[in-house]
C-alpha cells in the first residue's frame, strides 16, 4: 500500500509540475529578458513619485519594481547596493513581503482558478497601505541601516545570445526548484491521505479554517502555502480542487490568506541580512492575513453574497 501511495503521489507531483511549469517557464523567461530592456527603467521612473507618499526616497522604486517584476532576491540585491535608514528598509521589507514576484505568482493563482484582479488588488493594496501606516505610526528607525553579509553579484549578461541563455537558465532552474518541492510534497500528501492522517490533520485545523470562513479541506492548501510558498501552495490547491471538492469560495479565501502570508520561513529569514527586526515583520504578515481573510469570510457568509460572488468570480 505504501509503495502504491508513493507511486500515485509522484505521478500527481509530475502532472502538477508540468501544469505549473507550462506557466512559470515562459513567464520567467520573458521577465528575465525584459530586465535588459528600457521597460524596467521606465517602470522605475513611473513609480518613483509614489515613494514620497509612503516615506521612501525615489530610489526605493528600484527594489520595489525588481521585487515585483522578478523576485525577493533581486529586490534584496538592489537594497544592499543603496543607502537607506532602518525605517526605510523595514517599510520596503513589509511591502515586498506582501507584494513580490507578481507576474509568476499571479499567473499561478489564475491557474488555480482565482481571478488575477483579486490577487493583484490584495497584494498591492496591502503593500501600500501597510507602508503608509508604518510611516505614520513609527517615528524611530532614523539611523543608517547596517547590512549583513553581502553576496557577490554576478555580472550582467551581454549580447543577445548570452541574455537569452541566462533567461533560459533561470526559467529552467525555476522548474527544477518547483519539481524538487512539489513532487515529494505530493507523494507525502498522498501517503497522508491513504493512511487517513490528512483527515485527522484537517479536523485539527478545522476551527481555524472555519473561523476564517473556509471548510476543512482547505487546511492542506493553507499549510503548503505557509511553508513552501504561493506557487507550491497553488499546486496543492489545484489537486485539492480536483480530489477534495474545494469550492471556488474556499479557494479564493485561501489565496487571499496566502497572498498576504506565504513561505513564512524563507520569506522572513531572507530579510535578516538587511539588519532589520524580522519578528515584527512576521507578526504583521500573519496578523494582516488572518484579519483580512476573517473579514472577507465573514462578509461572504451573509445571505446572497456567496451566490453573487461565485457568479462574478
Amino acid at each position: 500500500m505504501l509503495v502504491q501511495s508513493i507511486k500515485k503521489g509522484l505521478l500527481v507531483g509530475l502532472k502538477t509540475t508540468w501544469s505549473l511549469g507550462k506557466v512559470i517557464f515562459p513567464v520567467t523567461l520573458a521577465v528575465s529578458i525584459l530586465q535588459y530592456t528600457p521597460l524596467l527603467a521606465w517602470l522605475i521612473k513611473v513609480v518613483s513619485p509614489l515613494m514620497e507618499l509612503i516615506g521612501l526616497p525615489g530610489d526605493a522604486a528600484i527594489p520595489l519594481v525588481l521585487g515585483n517584476v522578478l523576485n525577493l532576491y533581486a529586490a534584496i540585491g538592489a537594497i544592499l547596493t543603496l543607502d537607506f535608514s532602518v525605517k526605510e528598509v523595514f517599510i520596503l521589507a513589509v511591502m515586498l513581503s506582501f507584494s513580490h514576484n507578481l507576474i509568476v505568482e499571479s499567473t499561478v493563482a489564475l491557474k488555480a482558478g482565482v481571478k488575477i484582479w483579486i490577487v493583484l488588488t490584495v497584494r498591492l493594496g496591502l503593500a501600500f497601505v501597510s507602508a503608509a501606516v508604518i510611516n505614520l505610526v513609527w517615528h524611530g528607525g532614523g539611523s543608517q541601516a547596517v547590512y549583513g553579509f553581502i553576496q557577490a553579484k554576478a555580472e550582467p549578461a551581454s549580447g543577445a545570445l548570452n541574455i537569452i541563455l541566462e533567461a533560459i537558465g533561470k526559467a529552467g532552474l525555476g522548474i527544477v526548484q518547483l519539481a524538487l518541492i512539489v513532487i515529494p510534497l505530493m507523494a507525502v500528501i498522498q501517503i497522508m491521505k491513504d493512511l487517513q492522517w490528512l483527515g485527522k490533520f484537517s479536523k485539527t485545523m478545522a476551527p481555524m479554517t472555519r473561523a476564517l470562513g473556509m471548510k476543512e479541506n482547505t487546511s492542506t492548501t493553507m499549510a503548503a502555502g505557509l511553508l513552501f510558498g504561493l506557487a507550491y501552495g497553488a499546486g496543492v490547491m489545484i489537486q485539492a480542487v480536483k480530489e477534495d471538492g474545494v469550492s471556488q469560495k474556499d479557494a479564493t479565501l485561501a489565496f487571499i490568506f496566502l497572498v498576504a502570508c506565504h513561505a513564512v520561513v524563507e520569506d522572513t529569514l531572507i530579510f535578516i541580512p538587511l539588519g532589520i527586526p524580522v519578528w515584527p515583520l512576521l507578526i504583521i504578515r500573519i496578523g494582516v492575513a488572518v484579519l483580512l481573510t476573517f473579514i472577507v469570510g465573514t462578509i461572504w457568509k451573509q445571505p446572497g453574497v456567496i451566490q453573487r460572488k461565485e457568479v462574478n468570480l
